[in-house]
């Protein structure tokens, strides 16, 4: 193996690492806030039960024999300007899903083999558009074009980060920056892009 070819499977490596560090920070604050979220929920379901408590005690024999009319009684009581009830589980709006993203970092590339990249998942979501490519990559020159099919979201290559600022990593920077694309996007799966053998479209449908 030649000292570039094993230069190249160090920075992989690398690189690699650094995305597991970004996606743990991710699943760490995904978790901080699913915890925030449910003890909010918490106390919005407990305000509800003691006003559903208080509701019913308006009414006791009625709310025995029909607790349902018994709160829309009390509900319409308040509301004598002719506004309808809110609408019951049944009726609330049903999101449309999106297809998950992909993340598909694309470190150390040209102007030419990133734009080769970025046709080439164009290509793979004409035949299956199964999932939403985010590309991060460190080629200034990255053009998004007119096709919002694939986003691109840049991220200084090393020269120029040490040139600019040698008081932090670049590895750090690289991690952080992972994590806040998985947190923004909600990324499912990252792909690690090969500089010197960028993936074919049949690698990509498989």
């Amino acid at each position: 193996m030649s000292p570039g070819r094993a230069l190249d499977g160090m920075e992989r490596a690398r690189w690699e690492l650094a995305a597991m560090a970004g996606r743990l920070r991710s699943l760490e604050a995904r978790l901080v806030e699913e915890r925030r979220l449910a003890e909010t929920y918490r106390r919005e379901r407990d305000r509800e039960r003691k006003r559903a408590d208080r509701l019913l005690g308006f009414g006791p024999v009625s709310a025995l024999r029909n607790p349902v009319r018994a709160v829309l009684h009390r509900w319409r009581g308040r509301n004598r300007g002719g506004a309808r009830p809110p609408a019951g589980p049944g009726y609330a709006p049903v999101a449309t899903a999106r297809p998950p993203v992909h993340l598909y970092v694309v470190i150390g590339m040209d102007a030419a083999g990133l734009r080769d990249v970025v046709l080439t998942l164009r290509q793979r979501l004409l035949v299956s558009p199964d999932h939403r490519p985010v590309v991060m990559t460190d080629c200034a020159a990255a053009e998004a074009g007119g096709d919002h099919s694939v986003l691109l979201e840049y991220l200084p290559d090393r020269v120029t980060w040490e040139k600019h600022r040698p008081d932090r990593s670049w590895e750090d920077v690289f991690s952080e920056r992972l994590s806040r694309l998985y947190r923004d996007h909600d990324t499912v799966r990252t792909i690690i892009v090969d500089r010197a053998k960028p993936p074919t479209l049949a690698e990509l449908l498989r």
